[in-house]
């Protein structure tokens, strides 16, 4: 927060500023972002990409799980507080959450998932013997459901997520069933099957799946049933990292992140609800040679993934 309330921003803030500013889309969401109770570090945000001629009038940062306690020694170390006993890996409450920036207005009836139980999922894939069963959420960072007013009078709801890596553990792949389970919740969501109403259409499911639904490590049985739902449609958002990667099962086209020892893979999704009209979808790989794939490097290892609709 302290960087984003500096006038010259160190050059990975200002790599974002200037990659967000590019994009010029009317809506966005980011995650890795830092929660705070005032939304000082977005307002800070917001404030250097109106001065880039990218102003975002409607924002908001959700509360996320990263970084909130449970009291409990969950890693088995032999003390509480640490990152990997909050309810999702954090050094502090907050860290790495979710944030959305609109130039459409936000409704008032925002659904915040953030506290679902893990073992209230139907068909949890939750160790029957985990210790935290009783007070272990499900979602590592967040799951919301955000309203956009549109011009017309309607509402178009965002289905916003941040699941967890299907890594960092042990042989018990507690982790790996937990991302499968982030994206089995909106399977259950959309089925009716848990103690909220489905959501009313037209809606939009996007986030950070951190998991590729072909190649890498994982479950990936939910996250393909995402794709095939017919409630939704995969847009298949398509760039070019022009890399060859032949071990690799999916198409390298719709990767959207490149890691050093894993590549290429395909760790964030845009599925608009059926009734939806998309008119254009990509990601954002320009070439080498355009100035704006350094500043994309500075910025992340993750690609930005967009999707044009045509209002309903």
């Amino acid at each position: 927060m302290h960087d984003l309330k500096k006038p010259s921003l160190p050059p990975q803030p200002a790599a974002v500023v200037e990659v967000i500013a590019a994009l010029k889309a009317d809506v966005l969401v980011l995650t890795g972002i830092d929660y705070d109770l005032k939304g000082q570090a977005l307002a800070a945000l917001a404030d250097h990409l109106a001065r880039a001629g990218s102003p975002y009038p409607h924002r908001i940062v959700l509360r996320p799980n990263t970084g909130v306690q449970t009291g409990r020694d969950l890693d088995g170390n032999g003390r509480i507080n640490d990152p990997r006993d909050a309810q999702g890996w954090g050094r502090f409450a907050g860290e790495g959450g979710v944030a959305l920036l609109s130039r459409l207005p936000i409704g008032p009836d925002i659904r915040d998932f953030t506290d679902f139980l893990w073992a209230d999922l139907p068909g949890s894939l939750m160790p029957p013997n985990d210790p935290a069963r009783d007070i272990q959420r499900l979602h590592t960072t967040g799951a919301y459901e955000v309203p956009l007013l549109l011009p017309g009078g309607q509402t178009l709801r965002l289905l916003v997520f941040y699941a967890s890596p299907p890594a960092f553990d042990g042989p018990e792949d507690r982790n790996g069933r937990r991302n499968h389970d982030e994206a089995a919740f909106w399977l259950r969501l959309l089925a009716g099957d848990l103690p909220f109403d489905p959501p009313r259409p037209p809606f939009v499911l996007l986030g950070q799946t951190s998991l590729d639904p072909m190649d890498g490590g994982g479950r990936p049985g939910a996250l393909r049933a995402l794709l095939a739902h017919p409630a939704l449609q995969d847009p298949t958002p398509r760039g070019s990292h022009g890399r060859s990667e032949p071990d690799h099962k999916g198409d390298p086209a719709l990767d959207t992140a490149l890691y050093d020892k894993l590549g290429g893979l395909r760790v964030e999704v845009i599925l608009p609800s059926a009734d939806l009209t998309v008119a254009d979808a990509g990601v954002l790989w320009p070439p080498e040679t355009d100035p704006l794939a350094i500043q994309l490097a500075l910025a992340s290892r993750h690609r930005p993934i967009w999707v044009d609709l045509k209002s309903p």
